[in-house]
């Protein structure tokens, strides 16, 4: 009977290294696809901004709507936090639905900030301001993207692997 609680404590054990690896493989590989995605909701305020004189809450929720989990929260939550109810301006909207919402994603703080500066712009400034700033956070995902390529190219492989080799190295260090 004891033999096989080990096995079965050892199997558990193994499991468990081995998710954890390939969990970290998986924030990887998410990383880049929602700097990418985020890239393409920033273009379609700046054209919403540029020839559809749309309001900025009804922008934010019209490309919520477009994106997937978790960013189409994060814009939603955006251009709730600007209606009536709750009377924010557009950097304390976008600031509170990062709050609420950026640890749902894989994106590390470079993207965050990009963003968090972008809020300060927007609703403030002249149209061509706007626009602008937007291309420059843009273009500022753009470089992260790359590096967050090259980082899953470098470490996702290597983290299913180290997973499973941790998971089998505690099960020798117990048993």
């Amino acid at each position: 009977m004891m033999p096989l609680l080990k096995l079965l404590g050892a199997a558990i054990v193994l499991v468990a290294g081995t998710l954890a690896g390939f969990f970290q493989a998986q924030q990887f590989a998410t990383r880049p696809r929602q700097i990418r995605e985020l890239i393409l909701a920033l273009q379609r305020l700046e054209t919403e901004i540029s020839y559809g004189f749309t309001p900025l809450p009804e922008a934010l929720q019209r490309i919520g709507q477009g994106l997937r989990e978790p960013l189409k929260s994060l814009f939603t939550a955006a251009a709730g936090y600007m209606s009536p109810q709750y009377g924010l301006s557009a950097q304390d909207s976008i600031r509170k639905a990062l709050n609420a919402h950026w640890r749902r994603t894989s994106m590390r703080s470079a993207e965050r900030e990009a963003l968090e500066q972008l809020s300060g712009v927007l609703g403030t400034s002249d149209r061509q301001d706007q626009m602008k700033h937007i291309a420059l956070a843009a273009s500022q995902l753009k470089h992260e993207e790359a590096a967050a390529r090259e980082d899953q190219a470098k470490y996702e492989k290597m983290s299913k692997s180290l997973g499973l080799l941790v998971g089998a190295l505690v099960v020798i260090l117990i048993f």
